[in-house]
């Protein structure tokens, strides 16, 4: 199942156990996500360091949370995207047995 930004996720694991937010963003070479009023860390910026904030002070921000420990949900908080793989009956084996004879 692949997260995805705009996605509403339920935290399964963590202090945040059992909060919901929108993702914001994924950071998928680290493997985590960020979610919207979940793991929020405060940042203390200096005077005049950020052009945003040029009088500095005390600043609270989303952080990162493990891209295993959210869960996509739906409407009710219920599991999105369940993802099943279908199959004609024996199909599976049938190219099992495929696989094995061009291996011969």
């Amino acid at each position: 199942m692949q997260i995805r930004k705009g996605d509403t996720v339920k935290v399964i694991a963590g202090k945040d156990k059992g909060k919901s937010g929108k993702v914001l963003e994924v950071l998928r070479e680290k493997g985590r996500v960020r979610v919207d009023k979940v793991q929020v860390v405060k940042r203390h910026l200096k005077k005049g360091r950020n052009p945003s904030n040029p009088e500095g002070g005390i600043i609270e921000q989303n952080g990162t949370i493990a891209i295993s420990n959210v869960m996509v949900v739906g409407a009710g908080d219920k599991p999105a995207r369940k993802e099943k793989i279908a199959r004609e009956h024996g199909a599976k084996e049938k190219a099992r047995r495929e696989k094995r004879a061009a291996a011969k």
